[in-house]
């Protein structure tokens, strides 16, 4: 029997140390990448955008049938796969560079290959955690894993740009090759990951019919169409903010990649003090009612991040990013939670994948849009149209049923697979259905 902390768990420990190593290349990356196109091949605020597109463009792709494929995969070997891919196109960066071929073409096929790896990636890691803890542990494992992504959004985009600003920003993309590769090796250990069995039935089952029930239940029911509305509209506004921050550091203010950094990091900060709180203070005042309040006390701080310039508007700025990223730790926490207990085992992969999809999608759509409002209208008035949305975003959860719950639902049960009649030779259809959720 599972105990009710993670951390009891080896196959968890194997997998948290692993996402270590992992985020931390991302987020060194996330700071470096942009600064190369901005700094050695002097990108247009276009470029920027089509290049931050890219990079999330694969979760509209192929995020959708990645959900199906990982309830099917041996999930190991493809959390492995995912992160030996990035590690080698992120080394192909500073070799090309070496070698004075570094081109944006290279960068676009980079940011978009290692974008699909990251589909693969995210999906199986949010897929596997509750077969690793039950679900009795799914809060505090969540909370480990929100908090870990703040620490390293902390450390990794502060780290990158300190890196970008002392040995430059293709040996920063090195570093985070390298943390990548690292995290490969230590998935070596984890032991308990084979997806559950596939019913029979599933087996014959087309793959548009298995993504379709998927979509459906997440969005036929009000409480995760609510909680992946919500979430989406927060990463177009954050998208179209951090697309444009690159251009608006170094070109606009003067200012150095590693105050860029600083300034990615306060928001990582933010999600790590979300993150802690968010168990203690759902506790006591209940998980839909922390939602609620605090999407209606914080979200607006989103309006402060347009305001960024010279001396105290940065300060102030950076106060509004810290406060936006706060309510995105809490959402990230509980949001999470909520929708892995309302959703059976064998539907895990595709339900994460749907999120995925709305999700990461929204960030790709941010980026384009942000890259074209760049260009048509300027800097300011694009940081304008994200901090809007970043300060709205809460609006579907707090209108929707999500607001009024207590405590987390009970864990959805595996959705039936009756048995078809002689008149009836297609199993595989009966399986369309949302499976068991709450209304």
């Amino acid at each position: 029997m599972r105990s009710d902390s993670p951390w009891r768990v080896s196959d968890f420990r194997t997998l948290f140390s692993a996402a270590v190593l992992s985020h931390l290349g991302t987020n060194a990356g996330y700071v470096a990448v942009p600064l190369i196109a901005v700094e050695a091949l002097d990108a247009s605020p276009g470029e920027v955008g089509a290049l931050a597109t890219l990079a999330t463009l694969a979760f509209l792709l192929i995020g959708l049938p990645a959900g199906a494929w990982v309830d099917r995969l041996p999930q190991r070997r493809v959390l492995i796969a995912a992160d030996t891919a990035r590690g080698l196109l992120f080394a192909s960066v500073p070799v090309a560079w070496w070698c004075d071929a570094l081109t944006l073409t290279q960068l676009y096929a980079v940011v978009l290959l290692s974008g699909c790896a990251t589909v693969f990636y995210d999906v199986t890691g949010q897929s596997i955690l509750p077969r690793f803890v039950g679900r009795d542990g799914l809060v505090q494992a969540n909370a480990a894993m929100v908090s870990l992504m703040a620490v390293t959004n902390v450390v990794g985009r502060g780290a990158g740009g300190g890196l970008v600003q002392l040995l430059t920003a293709p040996l920063a993309v090195a570093g985070a090759a390298v943390s990548h590769l690292a995290s490969a090796v230590r998935l070596l250990w984890l032991k308990e990951a084979a997806a559950p069995a596939v019913p029979a039935d599933r087996t014959r089952e087309p793959l548009r019919a298995q993504i379709a029930a998927g979509v459906r239940h997440v969005l036929g029911n009000k409480e995760l169409r609510a909680l992946a509305l919500c979430a989406a509209l927060t990463n177009l506004g954050s998208q179209i903010l951090n697309t444009m921050m690159p251009v608006l550091f170094v070109r606009e203010l003067g200012l150095s990649a590693g105050m860029l950094g600083i300034y990615w990091a306060a928001g990582g900060l933010g999600l790590l003090l979300g993150s802690r709180c968010a168990r203690s203070v759902a506790a006591r005042l209940g998980y839909g009612r922390t939602l609620g309040l605090a999407g209606l006390v914080l979200a607006p701080a989103g309006l402060l991040v347009p305001l960024i310039g010279q001396g105290l508007w940065l300060w102030v700025a950076g106060a509004g990013w810290l406060l936006a990223m706060f309510k995105t730790g809490i959402d990230n926490v509980l949001g999470v939670s909520l929708r892995q207990r309302m959703t059976p085992d064998a539907m895990l992969g595709r339900m994460n994948a749907t999120f995925r999809f709305l999700l990461t999608g929204a960030l790709a759509v941010g980026a384009a849009i942000a890259g074209l409002l760049g260009e048509l209208v300027g800097i300011h008035p694009t940081m304008w149209v994200g901090g809007a949305l970043l300060a709205t975003a809460f609006l579907p959860v707090f209108l929707s049923p999500v607001r009024t719950r207590q405590d987390l639902p009970p864990q959805a049960a595996p959705t039936p697979t009756p048995t078809p009649t002689p008149t009836t030779p297609r199993p595989a259809a009966e399986a369309k259905g949302t499976g068991a959720t709450t209304s």
